[in-house]
């Protein structure tokens, strides 16, 4: 890592935009078929045409060319800007996380081998960030065409956050440094902002083993395809859920995934080390993200007696969560609305659709607590610090959620009419 930090700042930079651009291209053709996959139109395909010697050129091709979706709509205009947003988001944020080391409080001078000491402890994470990017914006544009986020897109981009969190824990955001000669970058993990309890630690602790399998059975069997048919009785129901997971052919493959995944989690635990504080606070952290999504859906199904979340949002969460961890889940899963607020608002107003995609403002929110993470952590930390506030918050916002959320469906009824 610390070879790459000899090469001028210059040519990193362009190099780094030179790849987010070819991203960029690989974005737009990874929407475009998972929006095709997705398509109700049995066979449906994708029409492409430009013109001129400049069609193969990244960016500028887009320019006069036509892409023709199944819908009859028609776009250029975007893929480009994605290209271009790939490009000058790489350099950016490498800028912002390696050359400004932005996300730490008191850091060296950038003079010193201390300075780069940590600017290579902060590359790890500077990646994982540039691959949630990626999966991040190709789930929002997906969502904000389709209104569906696919599993094929975030069930991989989980697995491949949880081996990252198992690689290096520097993959997570960095809270302290701790000095010394060569300084140390303390990553996010579970009991942040307080030290790391031996409780959670590897073997012989088998606590932490049980936390780490709930957390990843649990997101299996979130996964699995099923329904409850409550009406008839839970004996019934539990009949019926199980009848369909064992009929359905891709409740083989998950577990499948399930019984590979608990076996690298076990064998992680009996090493213990770096690698079992990263994959743990990974698990935690997807159980968390998903379960907070996912509880919204459930009270929000039970209260408005109909859908009022996709499942999509509770598995891009749960993606988030791996390289966020749970406390940054939290953030996120209430600067979220926050930010949807406005345009749900102004389309509620001017088309008078009350439905909004949820996707694009979780990974806006996401994009907000990265790139503001030294301020962020230093206002939120001293909370996390209190062991029972933050449950209990959850718990009362969840429970005034439901409350709201009933009295709205009893006043429109009122006002509009059970219809």
């Amino acid at each position: 890592m610390t070879n790459v930090l000899a090469i001028p700042m210059g040519l990193r930079l362009g190099g780094l935009m030179l790849l987010g651009v070819l991203v960029g291209r690989v974005v737009n053709w990874a929407v475009l078929q998972l929006r095709l996959s997705a398509w109700p139109i049995e066979g449906a395909v994708l029409t492409e045409t430009r013109h001129g010697p400049w069609r193969c050129l990244p960016i500028v091709g887009w320019i006069g060319a036509r892409v023709e979706l199944p819908d009859g709509s028609r776009q250029w205009l975007r893929p480009l800007m994605v290209e271009l947003l790939c490009g000058l988001g790489f350099a950016g944020l490498y800028w912002w996380e390696i050359g400004r080391v932005a996300l730490l409080t008191d850091v060296p001078p950038p003079a010193t081998a201390m300075a780069d000491s940590v600017r290579a402890a902060l590359q790890p994470m500077f990646a994982a960030h540039l691959l949630l990017g990626f999966l991040m914006l190709v789930a929002s544009l997906i969502d904000l065409d389709e209104r569906i986020i696919p599993d094929r897109l975030t069930l991989p981009g989980t697995l491949a956050g949880l081996l990252l969190a198992a690689w290096t824990e520097s993959v997570m955001l960095p809270t302290e440094i701790v000095g010394g000669v060569v300084p140390t970058v303390v990553p996010l993990h579970i009991a942040s902002p307080r030290a790391w309890p031996a409780s959670l630690g590897g073997f012989p602790h088998a606590g932490a083993l049980a936390i780490g399998l709930a957390c990843y059975l649990g997101w299996c069997f979130a996964l699995l395809p099923r329904r409850w048919y409550g009406r008839r009785g839970w004996l019934y129901a539990g009949r019926h859920l199980v009848a369909r997971v064992l009929r359905e052919p891709v409740s083989k493959r998950i577990a499948v995934m399930a019984t590979i995944g608990a076996v690298v989690i076990t064998a992680l635990w009996f090493r213990n080390g770096a690698s079992w504080r990263g994959l743990l606070t990974a698990l935690v952290g997807m159980a968390a993200g998903g379960g907070l999504v996912w509880s919204v859906r459930l009270i929000g199904a039970a209260a408005l007696r109909r859908e009022a979340m996709g499942f999509g949002d509770v598995t891009l969460m749960a993606m988030i969560g791996t390289l966020v961890g749970w406390q940054n889940g939290l953030i996120i899963f209430f600067a979220a609305p926050l930010l949807g607020l406005v345009l749900g608002l102004l389309q509620w107003v001017l088309r008078r659709e009350s439905e909004i995609p949820y996707g694009p403002f979780l990974c806006l929110a996401t994009v907000v607590v990265i790139l503001d993470w030294r301020q962020v952590w230093l206002s939120a930390s001293p909370y996390f610090a209190i062991e029972w506030l933050i449950p209990t918050v959850v718990m009362m916002c969840l429970a005034l959620m439901a409350v709201l959320l009933v009295a709205m469906r009893a006043a429109r009824a009122v006002f509009f009419g059970s219809g």
